[in-house]
């Protein structure tokens, strides 16, 4: 719940300034009827990037979870995500969300493992793809100045740094994972948890040797699955952009996408407060109507991250009271029966 306050607080703070700073008297009047209906393209676009989440889960789950359940998985693993640090993302709520669905912890944990390690082969494309990009365009805003230039460089290195990491430890010595977990829960206020922890890192260890052995063609539908996702999140600032002015469409597309990698490193926690920011200043000078910056930054906040809390906190109830069943269930077994 607090990092849930600190979240809302500081989008709400943020989208407040940034509304301030651009509004002017009689904006509205502006709007254009007739591309309004491309907010309700954006909120559809909100639903299949979680249609494909929890198409993403199930498939890397062998199908062991029905449909309804992955889609739990997924509103339960973006809310993790809007209310948690941008570094740290919504993967281990997501795993334990899994675990309520009867999947053990050790195949979640690699799941979730697998699903970050198939977001960096998307990373792997998207950089090259910038890097080309910029050369004739101008994707980095000038208003980021040198330091931000030289700060989108190092999360570039550091996306495909980590994701060869990544690729190593799952895909070529899954070993090398459960080592560290071993190492790590050793330490004095971890070795009560250690049994356990080994055991489902064994669990890990072996559902990734099995991932390893999965034909191409599992690999590149899960890919396929992974990138649907990315292209979600990277269509909707711009179909919000678009649905309030006309605006150079492949420019909104490569700026969505640097400002998409630059989120990853926001510490607040869902990015709030940094994200409106980056938002207005990767796309605020593509937008005409300077007074429309403001407008575009709540619209697009509204569909995406405030609807990934309210649907999320609907999940999240669901695992509460299936747990809280659970627990009455087992109680009421154990009570001695009446003669």
């Amino acid at each position: 719940m607090k990092y849930l306050a600190i979240s809302i607080a500081l989008s709400v703070i943020s989208m407040g300034v940034v509304i301030y700073l651009t509004y002017t008297p009689g904006v509205l009047e502006h709007l254009k009827p007739k591309r309004l209906p491309g907010l309700g393209l954006a909120i559809v676009v909100t639903l299949l990037k979680v249609y494909f989440t929890a198409a993403k889960i199930r498939y890397l789950a062998d199908k062991v979870i029905g449909k309804m359940a992955a889609v739990r998985i997924a509103l339960t693993w973006d809310f993790a995500s809007a209310v948690t640090p941008s570094t740290i993302g919504g993967a281990p709520v997501a795993t334990y969300a899994m675990t309520r669905e009867g999947i053990k912890l050790g195949q979640s944990s690699a799941i979730m493992l697998y699903s970050v390690l198939l977001d960096q082969f998307w990373y792997a494309m998207a950089v090259p793809i910038l890097l080309i990009s910029s050369m004739y365009l101008q994707v980095l805003p000038p208003e980021i100045g040198l330091v931000g230039n030289v700060t989108m460089i190092l999360i570039y290195t550091g996306l495909l740094l980590y994701g060869a990491l990544l690729a190593y430890g799952l895909l070529i010595n899954p070993a090398v994972i459960k080592k560290v977990i071993e190492k790590i829960f050793k330490l004095p206020f971890l070795k009560k948890y250690a049994d356990k922890v080994n055991a489902e890192a064994d669990n890990l260890e072996s559902y990734s040797r099995l991932l390893r052995k999965k034909p191409l063609t599992f690999v590149l539908k899960a890919f396929y699955l992974s990138t649907m996702t990315w292209l979600c999140k990277i269509a909707l600032p711009v179909i919000v952009v678009l649905s309030l002015l006309p605006g150079d469409e492949i420019l909104l597309i490569l700026r969505s996408l640097a400002m998409n990698l630059a989120f990853l490193v926001i510490p607040t926690p869902g990015g709030s407060g940094g994200v409106e920011g980056l938002f207005a200043i990767f796309l605020g000078p593509l937008i005409d109507r300077k007074a429309f910056i403001g407008l575009a930054v709540f619209a697009w906040r509204i569909i995406t991250y405030y609807s990934s809390i309210g649907l999320g906190i609907f999940a999240m109830l669901w695992y509460v009271n299936d747990s809280v069943n659970q627990k009455l269930a087992e109680t009421d077994e154990t009570k001695p029966t009446e003669i």
